[in-house]
C-alpha cells in the first residue's frame, strides 16, 4: 500500500502540474481586432486581404498585421510579447494603432510596457484602455533604419488556479493519512 500511495500521490501532482501551464501562454486562442489611424490593418489570418481580425491558435505560432502603407508591423505571440517593426523608413506623422482582444482573453490586461528597444531612439506612448485593449502611438519613435524592432509585453492579471485549492487539499489528505498511519 505504502508504494501505491506514492504513485497516486506523484499522479495528482503531475495532473495539478499540467493545469498552471495554461498560465504560461497568455494570449493562447487571442482573437484580436486591429486599427490603424492612418489608414486600416491587414492580418495575416486572410493572407493580407483586407481583413483586421486574426487570431492565435494552438496551429499558429503568432498572430500578424501589417498596417495598409505598409510602414509597420505587429507580430503578437502567444506568451504575450508583442514585436512592432518597420518595414520602410517612417516619415515624421502621427501613428496610432489599436487592439482589441475582446472576450478571448482569459484575465483582464494588467501590464504593457515595453521590454527592449533594440536600434530605436525616442518613446513609444503605450496605454491599456481597458481591460481587453491596448493603444500604442508610436509617433515619438525614431526608427534608426529599416526593420527596426520594439520589443513589448502584454501582462494579464493572475487568475486564481483551481489547482492550487487541489494540492492544498491533496496535502492535507496525505498529511491526515500519515498520522493515522503513525497511531
Amino acid at each position: 500500500m505504502h508504494f501505491t500511495l506514492r504513485k497516486a500521490a506523484a499522479a495528482v501532482c503531475l495532473l495539478l502540474a499540467a493545469s498552471t501551464a495554461q498560465a504560461e501562454a497568455p494570449l493562447h486562442n487571442a482573437v484580436i481586432t486591429a486599427s490603424y489611424n492612418a489608414g486600416g490593418m491587414l492580418s495575416a489570418a486572410d493572407d493580407y486581404a483586407g481583413g483586421n481580425v486574426s487570431g492565435l491558435d494552438p496551429y499558429n505560432i503568432y498572430a500578424e498585421f501589417f498596417t495598409t502603407d505598409f510602414l509597420f508591423g505587429f507580430d503578437f505571440a502567444p506568451d504575450g510579447h508583442l514585436t512592432i517593426y518597420n518595414n520602410t523608413p517612417v516619415p515624421a506623422g502621427t501613428y496610432n494603432a489599436s487592439f482589441d482582444f475582446g472576450s478571448s482573453l482569459g484575465a483582464a490586461i494588467k501590464g504593457f510596457s515595453v521590454t527592449d528597444t533594440g536600434i530605436t531612439g525616442g518613446t513609444p506612448v503605450l496605454s491599456i484602455v481597458n481591460d481587453h485593449t491596448i493603444a500604442i502611438d508610436l509617433s515619438g519613435v525614431e526608427w534608426n533604419g529599416e526593420f527596426s524592432t520594439l520589443q513589448t509585453s502584454i501582462i494579464l492579471q493572475a487568475v486564481p488556479e483551481p489547482a492550487s485549492a487541489w494540492l492544498l487539499m491533496a496535502g492535507l489528505a496525505g498529511l491526515g493519512l500519515y498520522a493515522r498511519r503513525r497511531s
